[in-house]
């Protein structure tokens, strides 16, 4: 007979063949996942269901910067008080907080208002919309490698076909695409749709999904000076690369540009969905009551680990160990000697020279299997992608970053 640990293992396996199969049988094709099957986590780790440890590089897709359970007293306390209400049947202080909060770590000087919403691809619609009343114009801009959601007008500014695009068409008109480039802006107002036309722009600071590839260190500015020049409203997307991620918290504060609308998501809400657009005053109350909102936007727990995730990331010892951790993984990346790392603090990443996702689907297996966590991006699918938390331990890092060259060696060894 088995010994009590034994037995208690085979179980553990027998209920992750489980969920795997409940999954094919029961979650839509289209949702594409792993073969990991989560029981737990605490900040930089995660554990299977069958009790093997990973280090986290992937943070949830970039939604805990904090760590897993950060928050997790915030929303404890929150829950004992209530758990929704509907900002629009009955406003709550948690809501209110948040967008004060968030008018604190503006990038600029003036004044804000701030919408609170469910997710990044939501609070992208809603800059959208604000930036189109508020000008009087349709038109709206965005960039190649760009990654703005799945939702119709998200996938129309999204500038890959699959598998975010393909087969859910038609998109939303009136929407234009640029290279990253302010001479090609001017293509586009000369071929495409006059500047007049034109609401906003819709640009990532670091593009995400698109392989982690930081703007030019002049274009944001000069981005800028034209949208000035004609009326349009820069729309800063740091759905991925806000809320600390690269340091500061706003990618934005690396180009010294004050944005007219920033759009925050992901590690806002501490692992809950809550995303928001924050603008400057005069642009954001363009729109008259009952013109935004939504019934689950801003939900109070949301809200109350919103509250700590922002305390914590505006704070000089959370930036200092970002930028800490920027130096040490992009100096281990760059010593793998595998392809470009490119990124800006601690959001970096290695693009491979191939053209195809076949090495990088062998190299997260590969760390998969050895207990790291990891993710791919680019156009070609061809990006190693790091996300791991800011808060992760000195020790459990350099575990990580011996893991992710150890998953190199075997992707290339198969």
């Amino acid at each position: 007979m088995l010994d009590a640990p034994r037995r208690v293992a085979i179980g553990e396996r027998i209920a992750s063949e489980r969920v795997a199969a409940a999954r094919a049988r029961y979650v839509a094709r289209g949702v594409a996942t792993t073969p990991l099957v989560v029981d737990r986590a605490d900040g930089a780790r995660l554990w299977d269901v069958d009790g093997k440890e990973y280090v986290d590089f992937a943070g949830g897709l970039g939604c805990q910067n904090t760590g897993h359970g950060f928050a997790s007293a915030a929303i404890h306390e929150q829950v004992d008080r209530y758990l929704h209400q509907c900002f629009m049947v009955g406003m709550y202080e948690p809501y209110v907080e948040v967008c004060r909060l968030l008018d604190e770590v503006w990038p600029g000087e003036g004044e804000t208002r701030s919408l609170l919403l469910n997710s990044g691809a939501e609070a992208i619609e809603n800059a959208v919309k604000i930036a189109r009343v508020a000008t009087g114009r349709p038109g709206v801009i965005a960039f190649d490698h760009a990654f703005h959601g799945r939702t119709n007008l998200t996938m129309a500014l999204t500038a890959k076909v699959v598998p975010y695009k393909d087969g859910f068409g038609p998109f939303t008109p009136d929407v234009y695409r640029s290279a990253l480039d302010v001479d090609d802006m001017r293509r586009v107002f000369k071929q495409d749709v006059k500047p007049e036309e034109v609401a906003c722009v819709v640009l990532e600071p670091v593009q995400g999904e698109g392989g982690f590839i930081p703007m030019p260190p002049d274009f944001p500015r000069a981005l800028k000076a034209l949208c000035d020049e004609h009326g349009i409203l820069y729309v800063d997307d740091e759905v991925q690369s806000g809320v600390g991620r690269t340091g500061p918290v706003w990618a934005i504060e690396h180009y010294g540009v004050e944005p007219d609308l920033l759009v925050s998501g992901k590690s806002l809400g501490g692992g809950l969905p809550l995303a928001g657009v924050t603008g400057k005053a005069a642009v954001m109350d363009a729109v008259p009551p009952g013109g935004l909102g939504g019934t689950f936007g801003g939900n109070p727990l949301a809200c109350a680990a919103a509250i700590a995730v922002l305390e914590e990331v505006r704070s000089p010892d959370f930036r200092a160990r970002a930028e800490e951790l920027g130096t040490r993984i992009r100096v281990r990346l760059e010593t793998l000697n595998a392809g470009e790392v490119r990124g800006l603090g601690p959001m970096l990443a290695v693009e491979l020279p191939e053209k195809t996702p076949d090495r990088a689907a062998r190299i997260t297996a590969a760390a998969r299997e050895r207990g790291l966590v990891l993710l791919s991006a680019g156009m070609y699918g061809n990006v190693i992608r790091i996300l791991v938390p800011i808060t992760i331990e000195d020790e459990l890092l350099e575990r990580g970053l011996r893991l992710l060259e150890e998953a190199f060696g075997d992707a290339d060894a198969a």
